[in-house]
Parts: structure tokens; sequence; C-alpha cells
């Protein structure tokens, strides 16, 4: 099956492209643990100066592995996927199954309608950045209303609420004998809040209305190792099974195609 006249469907590209070994899919649910490990020992050794850097890093590791996760790109069980999406969510007090089932929706319709998570596509750089406190909370109502009642899922997006309620009651109470942990949730809620902007708008940024012109992608030598790859955006679009590690691959193979097509590919150092 083609995806358009002038792209070749995944299996002709390379069956590689979705391989996933056991140690990348370890190192994929790793980072974000390592990065929260980092938190502690910055806090611990009273380095906050690189606490902005670490959640950071924070983000980029969920985001990553959340995205790895949702297309079954890391070859979970479906056991190990429900825990995985909850996990990813909880490290940074978000609902990871909101996620799934607004991204699966992105992926189907997006530019059409009913699409809260490419909605920000569609606002001013302004809007995008003004929507960032409701975004998340948005992506959860969608969810919760979509899922049946009485079905795990809603459990999942129950609990998925109740998490970060219950950490940041937490966090409030102990406050004076433990600010990191409020620090932490502070921080890590005011990130969520730049996602539409970051993760939709820019990367969707003037699309057109063919798959190959709803959005974009970024190359250069240190900027997509920096968000693990995940600047490769046209190709994740493209070919959605394949892993975050194997998407510069991906993007090599179809450099010929995408020229011929007219893409260009933005540079980022």
């Amino acid at each position: 099956m083609r995806l358009e006249p002038d792209l070749p469907a995944l299996a002709e590209l390379g069956s590689d492209l979705v391989r996933t070994s056991r140690w990348q899919a370890l190192i994929a649910l790793a980072r974000p643990v390592a990065c929260v490990a980092g938190y502690v020992a910055a806090v611990h050794f009273g380095w906050w100066w690189c606490v902005p850097l670490v959640v950071f890093l924070l983000f980029v590791a969920v985001v990553t592995v959340a995205h790895d996760v949702v297309h079954g790109a890391l070859h979970l069980s479906a056991r190990q996927t429900e825990w995985a999406l909850f996990a990813a969510g909880a490290i940074v007090l978000e609902s990871g199954h909101a996620y799934r089932a607004s991204h699966f929706r992105h992926h189907r319709v997006f530019p059409g309608p009913d699409d809260p998570e490419g909605d920000p596509a569609r606002m001013t750089f302004a809007g995008a950045v003004l929507h960032g406190p409701i975004f998340l909370a948005r992506l959860w109502w969608w969810a919760w209303k979509r899922s049946a009642r009485g079905s795990r899922e809603r459990r999942w997006l129950a609990l998925e609420l109740a998490w970060p309620l219950a950490v940041l009651a937490v966090a409030l109470a102990a406050s004076r004998a433990m600010p990191a942990l409020l620090v932490y949730a502070s921080l890590v809620i005011a990130g969520g809040w730049v996602y539409p902007l970051l993760t939709v708008h820019l990367p969707h940024k003037d699309y057109g209305d063919t798959p190959l012109t709803q959005t974009h992608t970024l190359r250069g030598r240190i900027v997509p190792h920096l968000f693990l790859e995940l600047t490769y955006h046209l190709e994740h679009h493209l070919y959605p099974e394949v892993p975050s590690h194997n998407l510069p691959e991906l993007s090599r193979r179809l450099d010929p195609l995408l020229r011929r097509a007219g893409v260009v590919p933005r540079r980022v150092p």
C-alpha cells in the first residue's frame, strides 16, 4: 500500500526501520527516570542553576518515549504499554492515556475537525502560547468524553487525573519541609504549557493540504540529537510506526523522493 504516488510503503524502504532492540527500548524507558534522578542529585548538591536544563531534558525524554510507546515502536506487550503510558505521563504530571487518544486522532484527521491536539496549528504564535495552560486539560477532557463509562480506559484517565492532584496536594502540604517537590511540580506543570507552541504550532506552521506539506522536518548536526530526533516531524507523520531512533535513517532514505517532490528541509545547527 502506498501513501502517495511518490512515496513508497514502509516495507519498500526497509523492514529494519521498525526494529527496536531490547537495549534501545530499555534506554528509551529509562531516560525519564534518569532525568528525575538528575533533578534529585542537583537539589541534593544545591546545583539549582542546572535544574531548568534537567527539566528540559526530562520533557524531551518523556515526549520521545511517549511517542514511541503510543505507536507501538518499542514493541511492548499490551500490559507493558498501559503501564508505560501511565508512568511516562505521571513523571511530568500528565495523562499518558489522554495523549494516546488525542494523538491517534491527530494522525487520522489533521488538519480536519475535532482534533484538539492539532488545534494550535491553526492559531497564531501568541494564540498557541496563551493556549498552553489549558491544552493538556482539554486533551484529558476530550479523551474522557470519548471513553466508555466503566471502561478500562476511563479508569486509567481517572487515575491520571488523581495522580497530579495528589502530588500537588503533597507538594503544597510539605512545601516547607520539602520545597524541592513543589519546585519540581511547578516546573513540570509550567513546562507542559509550551506543548501547543513547540510540538504543534511550530512543526505544522503554514501547513498545506497534502501529507507532504502538513508538517516540516528539521535537519542539523546538533538540534535533532538534542531533541532525540523529534525534529523529523514530517517523517514521523508519514511513517509513525518508525521508532524515534530510526528517524534519521528514514530521512536519509526518503531524501531523494522528498527532493523530487519539492520538499525543502529546514536547516538548524
